[in-house]
């Protein structure tokens, strides 16, 4: 039920990763003679395009030594949607055995939910050729997606390829008032992450040995068991990871007994009384 915490930090990861596309951008500034003079890392940072425009209409000393620096790249989450495209059967578990001391235990869930996750990315400059300079590293990549490797659920340890469209590309010009205030071109990007939600993820230990008795009557007659039916995987220490593979070189043990006592098997204390 709704309640029980969990967090597998699904979308903070989809953010991390659609950040980390874009923090090595550089700009390259050249002289009349065409030759490059400086080159610098274009500043990346997560917020609202409002954020940065009123930093700027709000120093109108341009002798500070600490203003915005442009230009800079910034962006934020628009919105998220689910996407009924991708849909996955929601009753089939993904499940992975646990290494070290837990290697007993069979860690499980269920499959994950489909989502969109809008994303605006602000290119922010002063000067034309600073945005296209940056504006034509990104383009070139996005055909009309890029994809991007994440571990999405480090307990199942699920990597799944999330694949990032790029939808449309904007432009404005927030140039206002005298010489004295300051210009930003600002282009605008926006892109669609599609990548999945998961739930909770339980833990189990791995059943190896499982036990029938078969009885002749209802239990309502107290009937009395007649045969016992067992069945073990061999070797008894196969690991789980083989049990999905069709080369998997295991098998089983099956074993029939036949009972004429009036004894019946107590699973609490896995004894015959």
């Amino acid at each position: 039920m709704i309640g029980n915490y969990f967090y597998n930090e699904s979308t903070r990861n989809v953010v991390v990763g659609f950040g980390s596309i874009f923090n090595n951008i550089q700009l390259a500034k050249k002289d009349g003679a065409g030759n490059v003079t400086q080159t610098m890392k274009v500043p990346l940072a997560y917020g609202p395009k409002q954020k940065w425009l009123s930093r700027l209409q709000e120093d109108p000393n341009l002798n500070k030594k600490v203003s915005v620096t442009l230009p800079r790249i910034g962006f934020e989450i628009s919105g998220l949607s689910y996407d009924s495209s991708r849909k996955l059967n929601k009753v089939v578990k993904v499940k992975r055995q646990t290494d070290g001391t837990d290697n007993e235990q069979l860690k499980s869930g269920f499959m994950p939910v489909p989502y969109n996750v809008g994303f605006e990315l602000y290119i922010m400059a002063k000067q034309s050729d600073d945005a296209l300079q940056i504006l034509e590293q990104i383009l070139p990549y996005f055909q009309p997606e890029y994809t991007v490797t994440l571990r999405e659920v480090p307990e199942l340890d699920i990597i799944r390829d999330v694949p990032i469209v790029l939808n449309s590309i904007g432009y404005e010009d927030n140039y206002e008032g005298d010489f004295a205030s300051r210009r930003a071109i600002i282009y605008t990007l926006s892109f669609t992450a599609k990548y999945y939600l998961y739930g909770p993820v339980t833990s189990q230990n791995i059943i190896r040995s499982v036990q029938v008795d078969q009885y002749s009557d209802l239990q309502v007659n107290a009937p009395k068991r007649e045969q016992r039916y067992t069945v073990e995987p061999a070797p008894a220490d196969v690991s789980p990871a083989d049990w999905d593979t069709d080369d998997g070189d295991f098998g089983f043990n099956e074993t029939t007994s036949f009972f004429e006592d009036a004894k019946n098997h107590d699973p609490v204390t896995g004894e015959d009384a």
